[in-house]
């Protein structure tokens, strides 16, 4: 009989370690399929936004051969060749290369193939060397941005000319261009050195990425002085009671409020109450001070929990004062760790664009600010205004923008890594 019963509750046994067994392996799995399904997801994001993006950073461009107009005469100076219209000169050069092109309508489907940029492009060029008037140059100029896709491959030459922009007329000058060497693909330097324009082929990022670093400058001189500052009164200094705990929950709760209502704050006080300039990146920074400081406080403090209280009892044991103690003991243990958080923090800051649409940063923006107070734009937002253009163009240059973020985030990313890696100390 108690053999019997033994058996008994030793199979009974057996079959619940191995329904707990079956259990732990159906866990198992069901994890690494989670890790396996997010991986296809994030793989599938960033091929999709490269595949879109990388052919951004090449643009065609169209080899012309600039001659200065008879206007100008034997000798010119600066001011003529500021006042020089330099669009009806790209306009005769293209005239002199296809002599036989008659009527307006054929002059005019001609003259779309170069970017209407172009002409400022070529002034540039002119003004920094006038001797390429003088001499008769070669110069590359962007091609209209139709033009650029029809190279690149994504218009289907097989497509009906109703469902094309380009018609079959422009297109067999193109290729008689391509066949005597006069288009090529090169690498597209306005993309990172101009500022937002309504034709595709001439826009860039610059403009964006002085505006965020403006606005992330002000945030960084803000929010880290003042987020430890905070931290180490909070944490070493303050009593404990109902206040400090209340300061706590609140702080608590900031870090979690969503962005835009950082926006309207920033909406009411430093724009309808101070009185500050809309799209100005000194005003993007101190919204995006508000919304970082939470996160930065509550990493400091965590840094400062994280220092033993043995170096603060040592240190208060050969006559240090409170304030030494933390000064030249506990901060410099903190500081890696502060320097992680705020490095974080960011780095969310850069990806923001809720709350700088609510303080008037989507507007259109062509200079390239000069300081904190111009108006501006941010590479958030700057995407965020390509995206909703209509032009193909600008699928790719918003891939591309995104792709230059992204850089900048894991650039962000591994510096906090590596200080927390080089200057962490265990204990």
């Amino acid at each position: 009989m108690m053999t019997s019963r033994s058996g008994s509750i030793k199979a009974a046994v057996q079959e619940g370690l191995r329904r707990r067994y079956r259990r732990e392996r159906r866990f198992r799995w069901l994890g690494l399929g989670a890790v396996v399904l997010g991986m296809v997801f994030l793989l599938f994001f960033f091929a999709t936004i490269v595949s879109n993006g990388y052919s951004a950073f090449v643009q065609t461009h169209i080899l012309l051969d600039i001659t200065a107009p008879a206007s100008l005469g034997e000798e010119w100076d600066a001011t003529q060749l500021e006042r020089l219209s330099y669009r009806a000169l790209i306009r005769d050069v293209l005239q002199a290369q296809f002599p036989e092109v008659g009527g307006r309508d054929d002059l005019r489907a001609l003259n779309k193939l170069i970017s209407p940029g172009a002409a400022y492009q070529l002034r540039e060029k002119v003004m920094a060397d006038p001797s390429l008037l003088r001499g008769g140059a070669s110069v590359w100029l962007p091609a209209d941005d139709e033009v650029d896709m029809l190279v690149k491959g994504h218009v289907d030459r097989e497509t009906p000319e109703a469902n094309r922009r380009l018609s079959d007329q422009q297109i067999a000058w193109l290729d008689q261009l391509a066949a005597d060497g006069r288009i090529e693909r090169r690498f597209n330097r306005l993309l990172f050195t101009s500022g937002d324009s309504r034709d595709p082929e001439v826009a860039g990022i610059w403009g964006a990425a002085v505006g965020s670093f403006f606005m992330l400058s002000v945030t960084l001189l803000l929010a880290f002085p003042i987020g430890v500052a905070t931290a180490i009164y909070l944490e070493e200094f303050a009593p404990r009671n109902r206040w400090t705990d209340l300061v706590e929950v609140n702080i608590n709760n900031l870090a979690a409020v969503p962005s835009i209502v950082f926006g309207l704050l920033g909406l009411a006080l430093f724009i309808n109450f101070a009185g500050l300039p809309r799209s100005a990146p000194l005003v993007g920074g101190l919204v995006l001070t508000l919304m970082t400081l939470p996160v930065i406080i509550i990493a400091a403090r965590a840094a400062l929990t994280a220092v033993p209280p043995s170096i603060r009892e040592a240190a208060l044991g050969v006559g240090a004062s409170k304030m030494q103690m933390v000064v030249h003991h506990v901060l410099p243990l903190a500081m890696p760790g502060m320097l992680t958080g705020t490095i974080i923090g960011m780095a969310r800051a850069l990806g923001e664009s809720a709350p700088l649409l609510m303080i008037g940063m989507v507007a259109f923006i062509v200079d390239i600010p000069q300081g904190p107070l111009d108006p501006a734009t941010a590479l958030p937002v700057q995407i965020y205004l390509w995206a909703d253009s209509p032009e193909r163009a600008f699928v790719e240059r918003t891939s591309a923008a995104i792709l230059v973020l992204l850089g900048f985030l894991l650039v962000m990313n591994a510096v906090a890594i590596f200080l927390r890696k080089r200057f962490e100390r265990r204990w």
